[in-house]
């Protein structure tokens, strides 16, 4: 017998990305002056300090340059899983094709598994659940299966 729960979900930072869309993006933002991209949005560049900045979606897709498994709890703001809870996550940045680095979960956290250089996709993943049962959820970015 199967068990279907329906769960409610929202996102941990609905503001970064366009989740709850079938195949969600990263929202950054550009620099009309400099042409600069970050993520997340800032009204001000951080490499020429101009104001003119504009919404931008980030590519989906990109490659694993750096990655390491943070093995305890964050401090503070973090508002997951902790004591006997907490299960260690992989953590990577990542180059989104000439755009940018993003800095972000990884859905594997065995360092081992990874490769430098490895194409990388976002996904939504749990994080937490809320006292009233929402599920939260979070980016991440999944190995690309060749």
């Amino acid at each position: 017998m199967v068990n279907c729960v329906s769960t409610t979900q929202r996102a941990l930072a609905p503001e970064i990305s366009t989740w709850p869309a079938d195949d969600p993006q990263l929202i950054g933002s550009s620099c009309g002056t400099c042409g600069a991209t970050t993520f997340p949005v800032q009204q001000r560049c951080p490499k020429c300090s101009g104001g003119e900045m504009s919404e931008v979606l980030l590519p989906r897709r990109g490659t694993l340059i750096a990655w390491t498994t943070q093995g305890f709890p964050p401090g503070a703001p973090y508002k997951g899983p902790t004591g006997k809870d907490f299960v260690p996550f992989g953590v990577g940045l990542v180059q989104l094709d000439d755009v940018i680095r993003v800095e972000g979960r990884l859905t594997e956290n065995d360092p081992a598994k990874l490769k430098f250089g490895e194409q990388v996709e976002l996904t939504m993943l749990p994080f937490t659940t809320d006292e009233d049962g929402t599920e939260v959820v979070t980016f991440a970015f999944r190995p690309v299966e060749n």
